[in-house]
């Protein structure tokens, strides 16, 4: 049934997440982060995200009730602790919560100092269309599940799991934001490959 598919996909993502966080992926210095609206059990909620720019990889992520008064700075600690770094320069669209998050956790008086790129649009030369890719991912993603169930869903870690290690990029030249990363998942099915090294950790 259906449920049981669900629980399959709770259990294999917890086993793949738990294993993925001892390895340190080894993204640029460049970080992108925006934000989307998705539907979780009928309400309307906003999922925040963090990309490294050069390799796409999805470095973190956070499900929020609210937009504009959210505070992003479990998702900037998030990231740096994913990382083992913080980056030398950060491109967000002009919401508040970011520019707070930027001065609270990545800012500091003496350099190298992070910048902040804190316009970025669809249009112009600090665009932010790779996340908006990844945005396009999702919601298709969503839209064939009907919304998501549940804050905590394992739909949304699987589906960081996929985007990381599994799905080739075209912009990429066919490799996964990990190959990008230096993190090589052998096999034919990667998704057990991970399953198994993830069981033997």
């Amino acid at each position: 049934s259906h449920v049981t598919i669900y629980r399959w996909i709770e259990k294999y993502t917890n086993l793949m997440q738990k294993y993925l966080e001892q390895i340190i992926p080894q993204v640029s210095d460049t970080w992108r982060a925006d934000e989307i609206w998705i539907k979780i059990n009928g309400n309307k909620k906003y999922l925040f995200a963090m990309m490294d720019d050069e390799t796409r990889y999805l470095i973190a992520q956070e499900v929020a009730d609210t937009k504009h008064t959210h505070d992003v700075r479990n998702l900037f600690v998030k990231s740096r602790e994913v990382a083992r770094k913080k980056p030398m320069t950060i491109i967000t669209d002009g919401l508040h919560s970011y520019k707070e998050g930027y001065m609270r956790e990545y800012w500091t008086q003496h350099y190298p100092r992070t910048q902040h790129i804190h316009f970025a649009s669809i249009k112009g030369s600090h665009n932010n269309n790779k996340m908006e890719r990844m945005n396009g991912e999702i919601r298709d993603r969503e839209k064939v599940m009907r919304g998501l169930k549940k804050h905590n869903t394992p739909i949304l870690t699987g589906y960081q799991i996929f985007h990381n290690y599994i799905r080739p990029h075209e912009g990429l030249e066919g490799k996964t934001p990990a190959d990008a990363c230096g993190i090589k998942i052998e096999g034919n099915n990667k998704w057990i490959t991970l399953i198994q090294n993830a069981s033997k950790a």
